[in-house]
């Protein structure tokens, strides 16, 4: 059984290690040079819901990320405007920590190697082509996973946002990302809001020595830094336009706001360079990503697949899809969560199982159906949703799924009949 992953993102790399689990030969295919995409600027987890869902998916069996997650911290329990219990994992070390789990787990990464096209017989996908070191590859396969994102290619940045930021994404230097699913034929769709197609991604990084002495050791120390921003130099208008609602609140416009993931992360989608320099401790300020995040930041949730609550995309058998290409779910949280399901799944498409589906009993499982049903049925394009805040996160707290209590979640896995299921046995 071989199951092909593309896009090593997050998403994708969860997805590769379970379809490991399973048995299969898990083959993961990512353009750049690195793995976990915009992983490697994020860096929070378990902030508010994400800690449920986090949770409930150790006690299906998906322990192993987590564990190399909460190895790699810098800071963990902080609590930040409207965030409770966030860990902080360090993006400069993250990197290589996961692509040495997945190694020594028999995943099989190739790098530097972008998707041109499939290969179809009727409504399966037979093969991948593709473009490795310049060199022209052919990758057959019995079911495949698209996690390759929503975010770029620059054309889309310069169409729907401020123009080319030269995010971490570097779509110039790998070339931009290519949609397993369109190229199967599958018709995607995009965010709304507003008149806006997409959204701009919600952070943006620092360099930290370019802040002043006093803010350096207090977010080193503590974790986080929020500084007022003088009346004059709040910019209206920029909560709306984040990928990442559930930073969408009114101290993130009153504020600066700063978070210690080995760079400095300004929860702001961009902040003008001039306007940050004169507030004060930010008179040398910096930025590490997006090089122009002065400006702008990338466009993402352009180029979504419709797919079932088995992460199936709708019109092709054999493919699978997770992360943000399963819809409107924001986060890595969520990323490593569909992931897992979809390489679990697609397994067992190979194998001739009826697919999984997530109860409703479960964060995950709900979160997957709720979203699936507001973007295709209810045709909410224009809402994110997010384990950590928004309408999701204010959906647990009114069906009282989101908990802290690890017992009190392993229990709840336990009676849906899932407990250690992605780690090969059923309990």
């Amino acid at each position: 059984m071989r199951v092909i992953v593309v896009g090593g993102g997050w998403g994708g790399c969860a997805a590769a290690l379970s379809v490991k689990k399973r048995g299969a030969e898990s083959i993961l295919l990512e353009r750049t040079d690195m793995l976990l995409g915009t992983g490697l600027v994020g860096g929070i987890m378990r902030n508010n819901g994400r800690y449920t869902a986090t949770e409930e998916l150790i006690a299906m069996g998906e322990k192993d990320i987590f564990n190399a997650i909460d190895g790699n911290l810098l800071h963990r329990d902080i609590n930040f405007p409207g965030h409770r219990h966030a860990s902080l994992y360090n993006v400069a070390r993250m990197e290589p920590v996961i692509k040495r789990l997945l190694t020594e787990s028999g995943v099989q990464i190739h790098l530097m190697t972008r998707v041109t096209d499939v290969e179809m017989n009727g409504a399966r996908i037979t093969a991948l082509k593709a473009k490795r070191a310049g060199e022209s590859v052919r990758l057959e396969g019995d079911a495949f996973i698209d996690t390759t994102g929503t975010a770029g290619p620059p054309a889309q940045c310069n169409k729907y946002g401020n123009g080319c930021v030269m995010c971490v994404l570097r779509c110039h230097t790998f070339g931009g990302r290519v949609s397993v699913a369109a190229k199967a034929g599958v018709n995607e769709f995009s965010g709304q809001k507003g008149g806006q197609t997409g959204a701009f991604s919600g952070a943006c990084k620092l360099h930290k020595e370019s802040l002043a002495d006093e803010l350096l050791k207090e977010l080193n120390t503590t974790g986080k830094v929020v500084v007022p921003i003088p009346p004059a130099l709040k910019i209206k208008g920029k909560l709306a336009l984040k990928a990442c609602q559930q930073y969408a609140l009114k101290e993130f416009e009153d504020n600066v706001i700063l978070l210690d993931t080995g760079h400095a992360k300004l929860m702001s989608p961009f902040f003008p360079l001039e306007m940050l320099r004169e507030i004060p401790g930010f008179e040398c300020a910096r930025y590490e990503d997006p090089y122009s995040g002065g400006l702008g930041n990338s466009v993402r949730y352009i180029g979504m697949s419709s797919r079932d609550d088995a992460l199936k995309v709708d019109g092709v058998d054999n493919l699978y899809c997770a992360g943000e290409k399963a819809g409107l779910l924001v986060g890595h949280t969520e990323a490593i969560c569909t992931g897992t399901l979809a390489g679990y799944n697609a397994v067992g498409y190979v194998m001739g199982e009826p697919p999984l589906v997530l109860p409703d009993s479960l964060a995950i499982g709900d979160g997957i159906r709720y979203t699936r049903q507001q973007m295709v049925e209810h045709g909410r394009l224009d809402l994110k949703f997010t384990f950590s805040g928004s309408v999701l996160f204010d959906r647990m707290n009114q069906r009282e799924s989101y908990i802290t209590d690890v017992e009190a979640i392993a229990r709840r896995v336990k009676a849906a009949g899932l407990s250690n299921v992605f780690a090969g046995s059923v309990e």
